[in-house]
């Protein structure tokens, strides 16, 4: 049961929570040269909770929608494989939401007002990914989702409990680094595409067509490199420099991307995506390191 739970809690995308909470502090470090690591600490927690907790959610709607069947091409998923009743995925989901406002009562003690209203729409955004009337996720929206939750509002959060201010610097790194988060989720849609069509999931694959999406996966896995430009004007060359020791490794996988129809190896795809995430956001953290 205990391999079933960590499982469900798609542990190959958790990086998607790590790595703005890693950059947004690196960033930080390197503007204010004193960090909270305290904070650090509890916001990647948070942040982890939140994720697990959305995907669970996920989990359980997606296959009472009749978006999760037998035919998936996708990793498994625990309700769809019947490892847990739907039942046991969302009141986990809902327990991890749970947690995830416990770990942040640190954090909002430190920043307030703005850091409450932060979590609260995480929390509601999280589970308004899959539930609601209005669910992000069937609507076509879960692309600009992630680039909010999993770029620009952890990294400016980072960089707001450990300076107090904010600062254009933090949406610069929260576009790269959210960008990349948002392949993920469009090579996950376009992989679904058929599965995502019978059940009148809107994803922005289903509504554009593969031709469309299969440049949109190539404007997200190379604009964050031209965000580098950025670091390199302001004098923080490592910054700059870093991240495009991964630009052959995004060019392989967007080649792949366009040459293959959508099937069982995007799971291959998506795992490189992951790896590219989290190499160029650990590069550009290590590149705000160095240019202290």
């Amino acid at each position: 049961m205990i391999r079933f739970w960590f499982l469900a809690a798609r542990p190959r995308t958790l990086t998607a929570s790590l790595i703005p909470v890693v950059v947004g502090t690196s960033l930080a470090q390197a503007k204010c040269h004193a960090i909270r690591w305290d904070l650090s600490f509890f916001a990647l927690l948070s942040a982890v909770m939140i994720q697990i907790a959305t995907n669970l959610i996920n989990d359980a709607l997606d296959f009472q929608k009749g978006a999760d069947t037998s035919e998936r091409l996708g990793p498994k998923r625990a309700t769809q494989s019947q490892w847990m009743s739907v039942s046991q995925v969302w009141w986990a989901g809902v327990a991890c939401f749970v947690m995830a406002c416990l770990v942040a009562i640190p954090l909002v003690r430190e920043g307030g007002l703005p850091i409450f209203l932060v979590g609260l729409a995480s929390l509601v955004a999280g589970y308004s990914y899959t539930g609601g009337p209005f669910p992000l996720a069937y609507l076509g929206w879960g692309d600009p989702f992630v680039l909010i939750f999993f770029g620009w509002v952890p990294v400016h959060t980072m960089y707001y409990l450990n300076t107090g201010t904010w600062d254009v610097s933090a949406w610069v790194a929260g576009t790269q680094v959210g960008l990349l988060a948002t392949s993920l989720i469009a090579l996950n849609h376009f992989r679904d595409q058929q599965e995502d069509q019978r059940a009148q999931k809107k994803t922005l694959s289903v509504r554009w067509g593969s031709s469309v999406v299969r440049w949109e996966i190539a404007f997200l896995l190379f604009c964050p490199f031209l965000g580098s430009f950025f670091w390199w004007i302001q004098g923080w060359k490592a910054a700059g420099f870093l991240p495009w020791l991964m630009l052959g490794f995004a060019w392989k996988l967007q080649r792949k991307v366009f040459q293959t129809s959508p099937s069982v190896v995007y799971n291959h795809f998506l795992a490189q995506a992951a790896f590219l995430h989290l190499s160029f956001g650990s590069l550009l953290g290590l590149g705000f390191w160095l240019s202290l």
